[in-house]
């Protein structure tokens, strides 16, 4: 009987709880704690999955990017290759017109002068065939006029220097005497050669003696 009675209170005892203890799962740093300090495996995994998904998700429009950096600098290039031919083809042509300007520029003027040389011929076999003077010299007078005209219709003017003062932009003194009067000191007083315009241009200078 005593021994049964034993049992029976050790079993009791067994069964009942202290009132200390608590039946609360612990947390997960507790349970980090209990293991060791080691954390586990599978939750650093998960955590480390969205960066490289963030990373992959970065480096798509970088490419797309670069692809159409590259595409626009070809674009560009394209335009610049074509009209740096454009310009070449330009210049070639350009340079090539000029040089046929330059070479034709004087037909019109020797297109008109042909017939004058063809009155002075005329002139010349005259010349050997009659004795009066007046008429040589009308023809030759005649001939002269009509060349004036022809120049001053391609644009030749002759320039009137005497009297006028000078300016070394249009004359060439070439010696000075003094003056006959005081209001010709510093005036052109003779032109040895006359000097002419090309379109308000001056193509010869009119050599001229000044008065001092």
């Amino acid at each position: 009987m005593e021994n049964k009675d034993i049992l029976d209170e050790q079993s009791s005892t067994d069964t009942t709880q202290p009132d200390n203890l608590t039946t609360e799962t612990p947390t997960e740093e507790e349970a980090v704690t209990i293991n060791g300090g080691e954390p586990a495996d599978e939750p650093v995994a998960e955590a480390a999955a969205p960066v490289e998904a963030e990373a992959t998700e970065t480096a798509e429009p970088t490419g797309s990017a670069t692809d159409a950096a590259y595409r626009e600098v070809a674009e560009l290039k394209d335009k610049y290759l074509r009209l740096y031919a454009d310009f070449e083809n330009f210049r070639r042509r350009t340079a090539k017109e000029k040089l046929e300007l330059i070479g034709q520029a004087n037909e019109g003027l020797l297109q008109s002068l042909i017939p004058v040389v063809d009155d002075f011929e005329r002139a010349m076999l005259s010349m050997e065939k009659t004795e009066d003077v007046a008429a040589l010299k009308e023809g030759v007078s005649l001939i002269y006029t009509k060349l004036f005209k022809t120049l001053e219709g391609k644009g030749l003017k002759p320039m009137v220097a005497k009297g006028e003062p000078f300016n070394a932009d249009l004359h060439e003194s070439i010696t000075q005497f003094p003056a006959p009067s005081d209001d010709l000191k510093g005036k052109v007083i003779d032109e040895v050669e006359k000097g002419y315009y090309l379109n308000d241009k001056v193509i010869r200078f009119a050599k001229v003696i000044v008065g001092s």
